[in-house]
């Protein structure tokens, strides 16, 4: 059985306990950082030095960083499902796991700080406003290539749609008006109504 380090509120957790179900495996989640703790103990550095999670424990395999972690999972226990074999069809998907990470993730991130978490480094509506900006632009691209396939990769589910699937979560589930986005909302119902989806995108957002 797999055990995953980590609180279900984090975003990159979600991408891994969805991944660990769509793919058949039974886990044990740990809940440590946030409100939990236990980041800096040395039984969790010797996991992962730099003290974040999500961490996970498969066997004697031990993994750190979300992306990589669902790339271990639909490799391992995937291949042909979520996981593409071909190259070419693999890097599609890839692309979409190092976008969500490099460019929707970071733009949600201070909408969610300042609106939902109340950070008050980032509750001002500046802030608040220029994230929004910027995760509808990337919405606006999500959805014009949604416009053209079922799902991020093709018309088959994979990996790239459990890891972008959980931005968009995210997104719909936030206190800010956004622009009607037909093909993404399309989308994001069909993989939410997924029975491994349910136990990874609680609600409300925290």
């Amino acid at each position: 059985m797999l055990t995953i380090w980590g609180r279900i509120s984090s975003i990159n957790v979600q991408k891994v306990v969805w991944a660990a179900g769509e793919v058949g495996q039974s886990f044990e989640r740990i809940d440590c950082g946030g409100p939990f703790g236990g980041l800096r103990e040395p039984m969790f550095l010797a996991k992962n030095p730099n003290a974040q999670i999500p961490v996970l424990e498969d066997g004697d395999v031990c993994i750190w960083e979300s992306n990589s972690i669902v790339r271990y999972l639909a490799a391992r226990y995937g291949a042909g499902w979520i996981w593409e074999e071909d190259p070419a069809r693999r890097a599609d998907a890839d692309r979409w796991l190092d976008w969500m990470q490099t460019s929707l993730q970071p733009a949600l991130m201070p909408v969610l700080w300042g609106l939902v978490r109340k950070v008050p480094e980032y509750t001002a509506p500046e802030i608040v406003a220029a994230g929004v900006a910027k995760a509808e632009a990337l919405m606006a691209i999500l959805d014009q290539h949604l416009a053209e396939r079922g799902f991020l990769a093709g018309e088959r589910f994979g990996m790239a749609d459990i890891v972008v699937g959980c931005g968009a979560h995210r997104w719909f589930n936030m206190p800010v008006e956004r622009i009607a986005r037909p093909h993404v909302e399309r989308w994001y119902a069909a993989i939410a109504a997924r029975p491994a989806a349910g136990p990874a995108l609680p609600l409300p957002v925290t």
